[in-house]
Formats: C-alpha cells, sequence, structure tokens
C-alpha cells in the first residue's frame, strides 16, 4: 500500500480529519491531484454562538488532582487546564504550532536560541498583565532538581531563560532543538502568574477563556467565560461544569438523559446502538493515542529483555484490537511512534502473537515458574481489566502464569502507575516524536514508566532532536522505534481512536487528534448552535 493509498483510506474510514488528509498529503509531497469525492459527506461547522452551560462528563478525575500544572495527569484536570490557561503556543488540528500567547517566534540557523515576543495587554483573571517575568517563572517551574513535572524531560536542554524587555523571552539551548515550537505547547507549559505556589494553584489564576469559579478534585470543576479574554473567535460558552464520571455506564446514561452534554470514552461494545439514538453524535477520531502496559526494568524479573520479549511475544494483538477496542484502533509495535506522525517507521516488521517463541524466551531467562502480577483497573482506559484478563488467557498458551490484580479507580495514577511493577497504562500521545520519546523513555525522564535506559537510544535521541534535515532525522527516528521495541519494558498493543459522543445540539469546527476532548481544548472551540 503507498502512502496515497493508505492516506486515502484513512480518510474514508473517517479515521482522520479532512485537514489532517491535506497536511500528511503534503508533507510527502503527494497534494497534487484530490478528488473531491474523498470529501463527500464533510459536515460544515455552524457560525458560533455565544450562550449556554456546557457540561462535560470525563475519566480518569481522581481526589488526588491538583491544577498544579508540573502534576497535570487525568483527562479532567488537563482539560479543565485549558479552560484557564493558555500557553505560548497551540497546537492545531493538523499538528502544527500556532501562535497563543507568543505572537511569533523564531531562531538561529543551528536551532539553539530561540526568541519568543509575547502578545501585550492579555491580562490573568486576577488583573495582573502578563509580561515575561510570568512566562520565564511558569517554565522555570518544571525545571527545578526538586520537580517532578510531566514536561521536565522536555526542558532538560534549557540552559538560560531570559527576558528581552518586558514582552520578549529569550531560550537558551545547549542544544539544537528543531521541535521547540512544539514544546512550549504541551499542556503542563501554560502560563500562570509570576510567584505562585503551594495552595494558589488550586485558584486556577490564568489568562484562559473561562474563570475558575469551583474547584473539587476528582468531582467537579465549575468555571464561567472570561468578559476580557483576548483571543477572538473563541470560548463561546457562558459556563463550563466539568464532572469527573470515571464509570462508563454513568457517563452514557446521563449523556442519554441530557445530564451533560459531552463524553469521552465511549463504551466501545455498545457505541453501535449509541450511533442509532437521536440527538447523539459519536465521533471516533485517529491520533496519537495508545495503550500501553508498562514494566519495571529495576526489577526482577523485567530487568532481563528475554522476560519482557517474552511478554511482548504472549500478547494477541489482533485480540485485543478486536474484543478490547471493537476495530476502533489500529496494531502496536511496541514503541509510542504513531502513524500519523511524519517519522512513524512504516517498514518496521510489525510483532505478532507467537507462544513458542514466547515460550522460549522465558525458558530462557529461567522465569517460566513465576507469577506475574499484573495490576489493572478501567481508570488506565475504558476496557483495560478485560484486556488483563484476555492477556492472562493467552499467555498460557506460553505456560506464563499471569495473576490480575484489581485495584480501584480513584488514585489509580499515584498509587499504581510507576510505582507497582506491572500495569495498565493510556497515553495521549504527543504531536512530535521527540517529545514522546523524551516524556516516556528518554534516561531518567520523570515519566518514564519503565525506568528503561539505553545508551545508544539515548544518543540518538539527542542527536535527532537538533537534526534539521529530514530523511536523517527520519532514519534516526525509525531506528529509536526499532530499539523500543525490542529492548525497553514497554508493551504498546495497540493505538486506539478517540471515540467520544456529544448532544446534537453542539457544534465544532475539524476535531483534532492530538489528544482527547479535541485536543483538551473542546471548552474554548465548541459552541452551541
Amino acid at each position: 500500500m503507498t502512502d496515497r493509498t493508505r492516506l486515502e483510506d484513512l480518510l474514508k474510514k473517517n479515521k482522520i480529519s479532512r485537514r489532517q488528509f491535506i497536511a500528511q498529503t503534503s508533507a510527502l509531497g503527494l497534494a497534487a491531484a484530490v478528488s473531491p469525492g474523498l470529501f463527500a459527506g464533510t459536515a460544515r461547522a455552524s457560525v458560533p454562538k455565544k450562550g449556554g452551560r456546557f457540561i462535560i462528563g470525563c475519566t480518569g478525575g481522581s481526589t488526588t488532582d491538583s491544577m498544579d500544572p508540573a502534576s497535570l495527569t487525568s483527562n479532567m484536570n488537563q482539560n479543565l487546564n485549558w479552560q484557564i490557561r493558555n500557553n505560548l503556543i497551540e497546537i492545531d488540528h493538523d499538528f502544527n504550532p500556532i501562535p497563543e500567547l507568543a505572537e511569533s517566534w523564531d531562531s538561529t540557523p543551528d536551532a539553539k536560541k530561540w526568541s519568543f515576543k509575547l502578545r501585550k495587554g492579555v491580562e490573568f483573571h486576577n488583573g495582573k498583565t502578563m509580561t515575561a517575568e510570568d512566562v520565564i517563572f511558569s517554565i522555570n517551574h518544571h525545571i527545578g532538581e526538586e520537580s517532578k513535572s510531566g514536561a521536565k524531560g522536555y526542558l532538560k536542554n534549557i540552559e538560560s531563560i531570559k527576558a528581552d524587555g518586558k514582552y520578549g523571552v529569550v531560550f537558551e539551548l545547549s542544544g539544537g532543538t528543531a521541535d521547540f515550537p512544539f514544546i512550549m505547547g504541551d499542556y503542563h507549559l501554560t502560563i500562570c502568574p509570576s510567584g505562585t505556589k503551594g495552595q494558589e494553584w488550586e485558584k486556577g489564576v490564568g489568562t484562559g477563556g473561562y474563570i475558575l469559579k469551583n474547584w473539587e478534585p476528582g468531582v467537579r470543576a465549575f468555571t464561567v467565560r472570561n468578559p476580557n479574554y483576548w483571543k477572538a473567535g473563541r470560548a463561546h460558552f457562558d459556563e463550563i461544569e466539568t464532572l469527573s464520571i470515571v464509570d462508563t455506564n454513568a457517563r452514557t446514561n446521563a449523556l442519554k438523559t441530557d445530564q451533560i452534554n459531552y463524553m469521552d470514552r465511549v463504551e466501545l461494545k455498545t457505541v453501535h446502538l449509541m450511533k442509532r439514538m437521536p440527538g447523539i453524535n459519536v465521533t471516533a477520531t485517529t491520533g496519537t493515542a495508545h495503550y500501553t502496559i508498562p514494566m519495571l526494568v529495576n526489577q526482577t524479573p523485567y530487568n532481563d529483555n528475554n522476560v519482557r520479549m517474552a511478554l511482548k511475544l504472549a500478547v494477541d494483538r489482533e485480540e485485543l484490537l478486536k474484543q478490547v477496542l471493537r476495530g476502533y484502533g489500529e496494531l502496536g509495535n511496541d514503541h509510542p511512534i504513531a502513524p500519523v506522525n511524519r517519522y512513524y517507521a512504516k517498514n518496521l516488521d510489525q510483532r505478532r502473537y507467537d507462544p513458542d517463541k514466547a515460550k522460549f524466551y522465558m525458558k530462557k531467562a529461567g522465569a517460566l515458574d513465576h507469577t506475574f502480577n499484573l495490576h489493572a483497573a478501567d481508570a488506565a482506559f475504558p476496557g483495560a481489566v478485560d484486556a488483563a484478563i484476555l492477556m492472562k488467557e493467552q499467555a498460557k498458551k506460553s505456560g506464563i502464569d499471569i495473576n490480575v490484580v484489581r485495584e480501584p479507580d480513584d488514585g489509580y495514577w499515584s498509587n499504581v502507575w510507576m510505582k507497582k511493577e506491572w500495569c495498565m497504562c493510556y497515553w495521549g500521545g504527543r504531536p512530535t516524536a521527540d517529545m514522546m520519546f523524551s516524556v516516556a523513555y528518554a534516561d531518567g525522564a520523570p515519566w518514564n514508566d519503565t525506568k528503561w535506559s539505553h545508551k545508544r537510544f539515548n544518543e540518538l535521541l539527542i542527536a535527532a532532536r537538533a537534526e534539521l534535515d529530514t530523511d536523517k532525522r527520519r532514519k534516526m527516528y525509525g531506528e529509536m522505534q526499532e530499539i523500543c521495541r525490542n529492548d525497553s519494558g514497554t508493551i504498546m498493543p495497540m493505538y486506539n481512536q478517540m471515540v467520544e459522543a456529544s448532544s446534537d445540539k453542539l457544534d465544532h469546527g475539524p476535531i483534532s487528534g492530538h489528544m482527547a476532548l479535541d485536543g483538551m481544548r473542546n471548552g474554548e472551540r465548541w459552541w452551541f448552535k
């Protein structure tokens, strides 16, 4: 299948948007003639209107959630974060960096020095005018030695951040970083008032389209439109109520009975029924999201790559895709770079279920008599417990014994993920290969959830980050994907489509595949008809 044919197939199956199709074909030099028939049935958005209360029901909320940007983990507080705050850069629907609090930016030819020109006259919710001082404080918040920010891995090569007048910021880097503007669009790196600390984070003061009025972690958040919002054509609702509804059936019933207007993570077992319901729209968006099963490689027996390889081969990905995702996704290959990414290693052999090879590697490790505890809760992703049970049954054919440990949904991300030796996990993905690798696979990254370290991989990560030649960069990222596939502590069985549902009273433009909930910005981008 050619690149063009693959993209056309994704478009026809509604796995990528029209804009994503055009961007991808352009990047590949394939945008010569596009058949109008490919875009038949493409919906057109209405003219945005102001007003109404938008009620979101989403997964992942926990009583341990915080509005400190360094510690955002759940869909609930990530979405809330972008209701109330902004970045220097916004990642648009086509995975492009566009101006947000920064009007413009440029770099030196070696991509080691980046200068950002800030918008003037932007006010925080407390009336303070945003300046370079606030930007410098906000980024430094993620850099310090004591920081446990999920964005810390992206920022390691920042040597200095300096003000260039009141409305300019200059970043000096230790090495070239071609994707630096994308990094400034990460959801952790929202801009907050200088000096914010402790409980002040929970007040949610930002420059965003909505002002935080009430915040009960893991339960409810309530925001109202910012009357002084600086961004034209955004933030249309009068109010937004964001509810944590972990149970899928509860979210579905709430949408059916008009108690909420939008829900994430539709139950895939019954999505065909929801599609028939009057007044409800279902969307399935392909992006960078994926499911993983990370194991801590600093613990026995996962420190033996024979064990890691055995467990990877003991997973029937095709069955997981069919039974758990009901076909709403694509097979994973034990690395995190999605097919929509420009550096996706399409020629890397797809790993298949092979019980005999799995048994061979496990026997080689001398671990056939070991019981592997796999910790799971549907807070990780819908169907995570079912997936773990399927894996248990699949592994039996290799003589591998898996014990599924069911964990509570509440507190899963703080009590299980990165703490228990093997568990179920979900990643929203990142817009670039460098960002995804830096946050979850680089040596010492705070969210390296397997504690994996590989010398060659880390050398390539630094080299690829600074490489401006696209072909050379593609080759490097291809090798990194292969290293992850064959050595890392991450089982990555499948990329999931983001299947979500909403009231047909809502309208919007193209839906982003960057993250769930329209790139976590549906509060700002959507409106009532």
